[in-house]
């Protein structure tokens, strides 16, 4: 299969390393790790292990992209810029693995080419051309409105060829809420409390990632989504249990002075809840401090 991973940086550059083992990658990512990966390879390595040569530009041209599958794995505030990007070319389908509700924006640009996805593999930047794996889990892909899907059936198979564990889900719906939740729980907790995911398995973390979680799936089944509180409260523990020595991308991004994805995870249960009426008060606590946090903390 062609596949192009648009935003190879943690996440991207480890699926896409993993899956440039049997099909022809393109990495869209940027300087120094593009240029690496293009001279020299990239590296996995931690709990999985490869050195892949996939290609590798920060410039992809309408021909780049236009392939059987495209990755968004970009920042949740760069789906925008992605879907018009991708729009560019001709790829028969796009799913995204970004944190967040991040399908609505690409659907926009794309329209039904879109699959929705969550992914549970921990993933670090080493360095330039380096990857680490800290955490193998799972990824899920599937019709954004649920149901049978072909073409989730391919793209499921597609990376199980090259020992992803994925398979094509059919409850998308809830399974989007349900990474929402796991989002909820783990980053904005760890990049405020500075410690890894494993932090979260006990108490103080623990209750405060609960409490954020529960409030996610209120708001999932204010918008009709069938998420019960238990249950995404059991999908934080199993993240944090696969991920223990992760350090969570927002806490990636706090210890490197950069935007984080606040808008798009805690920020996105308070606003949604708002418009139900379901009260928020973790999540409305977590946005606001990573928003202070970010009027005086961001370096680049």
């Amino acid at each position: 299969m062609d596949i192009v991973v648009f935003g190879a940086g943690a996440l991207g550059s480890l699926v896409g390393g993993l899956l440039a083992r049997d099909h022809h990658v393109t990495l869209v990512a940027r300087d120094p790790h593009a240029r690496r990966i293009a001279g020299q390879g990239l590296q996995v390595s931690g709990e999985l292990d490869a050195h892949v040569r996939p290609r590798a530009t920060t410039a992809p041209t309408p021909a780049d992209l236009t392939c059987d599958l495209a990755l968004v794995t970009t920042k949740a505030y760069d789906a925008v810029e992605a879907g018009r990007a991708l729009a560019s070319g001709d790829p028969a389908v796009v799913c995204s693995l970004s944190n967040g509700l991040t399908e609505e924006a690409l659907v926009a640009e794309l329209g039904d080419r879109v699959l929705a996805g969550s992914a549970t593999y921990g993933a670090e930047l080493v360095g330039p051309g380096e990857v680490r794996c800290t955490g193998v889990g799972r990824i899920h892909v599937g019709e954004l409105g649920g149901g049978d899907s072909e073409r989730a059936e391919r793209v499921a198979a597609a990376f199980r060829e090259s020992g992803l564990d994925c398979e094509a889900d059919p409850e998308m719906p809830r399974r989007r809420w349900e990474k929402l939740a796991v989002n909820a729980g783990i980053n904005a907790v760890t990049a405020l409390a500075r410690v890894e995911n494993g932090a979260l398995a006990d108490a103080p973390a623990r209750d405060v990632a609960h409490r954020a979680a529960r409030e996610t799936a209120r708001v999932a089944r204010a918008e009709g989504v069938d998420l019960a509180d238990d249950d995404a409260v059991a999908a934080v523990d199993t993240v944090v249990a696969e991920t223990a020595a992760n350090r969570s991308s927002m806490l990636q991004d706090v210890l490197d002075g950069s935007r984080t994805e606040v808008d798009a995870i805690s920020g996105a249960v308070v606003d949604r809840g708002a418009a139900h009426g379901v009260a928020t008060p973790t999540n409305r606590t977590l946005a606001a401090l990573l928003r202070a946090w970010e009027a005086d903390g961001i370096t680049e």
